[in-house]
């Protein structure tokens, strides 16, 4: 029960804080350093009050898969990066004015590419080292969560600049009353505001799944949260849904299937049917 509920929090939290990102950055583009820095001061402040208890409480925490799983990650993998580049491909043939100007967007599109794959990759790791901590020292899913979001704060002074012009602009947005409280904010605020609260929720299960399953399963979870954004992105604006990402769309689900080994499933369960109906 407690994973499902965890999942649950992954894919409403993180689908939701899509819509909210899509919408600070549809206003300012550059928004991303100050959104990436609310959501981590948020995140710390609240376990630096109810998980670390204002400082005073002492934190309790100083592989292998089969072929067919690793398939099935393979697989997955494969349909996203399908659907991403036929994407991306549209969105440099209707926005370059020339091919010189197509050329260099799809090299920040490589590099972006390149940067989100080399994430996935070390949360992988992560994952696996968080495994390892939790079996040996128990789960603790808030203390991790409030220290890694707490540690890397004192790096945003490097991002200082980007984050104050961005709160400058975000002050001179328009007016919003928010609804059921009556409180007017510029709205760009209150779009950061939910986008922080979903984000929240959104890695608040994430991080209950590293207790919960092993390490590939949540990385699985992610990817699939990624690839449902990707999609709901593509229906927002409207692009057009091709063979290609129907072919990306058939990979992940061919993958996920052979990661919960469903069809092992079926056969067990049909397996026992027929000894239920002999034993009749």
């Amino acid at each position: 029960m407690r994973p499902a509920f965890a999942v649950g929090l992954v894919f409403a939290g993180c689908c939701s804080n899509v819509i909210f990102l899509e919408l600070l950055a549809r206003k300012h583009p550059g928004c991303g350093n100050i959104v990436t820095f609310a959501q981590f001061l948020f995140i710390a402040v609240e376990g630096f009050l109810f998980e670390a208890d204002l400082g005073r409480k002492r934190p309790a925490i100083p592989i292998r898969y089969s072929i067919f799983k690793y398939t099935s990650i393979a697989l997955v993998s494969v349909g996203i990066f399908i659907c991403t580049f036929m994407s991306a491909k549209q969105v440099t043939s209707q926005s370059s004015s020339s091919e010189n100007d197509g050329f260099q967007a799809f090299l920040r599109w490589l590099l972006g590419i390149g940067a989100l794959t080399f994430a996935l990759l070390m949360s992988a790791r992560m994952g696996i080292f968080q495994e390892t901590l939790y079996k040996q020292f128990g789960k603790h899913s808030k203390e991790a969560l409030f220290y890694n979001h707490a540690l890397p704060l004192p790096g945003f002074i490097f991002l200082a600049s980007d984050i104050y012009d961005h709160a400058v602009l975000f002050n001179k947005s328009e007016l919003y009353q928010v609804p059921f409280i009556g409180v007017t904010v510029p709205i760009m605020w209150f779009y950061l505001l939910m986008n922080v609260i979903t984000q929240y929720v959104c890695i608040r299960g994430v991080f209950i799944l590293t207790t919960e399953c092993a390490s590939l399963t949540v990385t699985l979870v992610v990817t699939l949260r990624k690839f449902v954004s990707l999609i709901f992105s593509i229906l927002y604006f409207q692009n057009p849904f091709t063979l290609w990402h129907w072919l990306g769309t058939l990979f992940v689900f061919v993958g996920t299937l052979m990661y919960t080994e469903v069809w092992n499933n079926l056969g067990t369960t049909k397996s026992q049917l027929q000894k239920e109906d002999k034993k009749d």
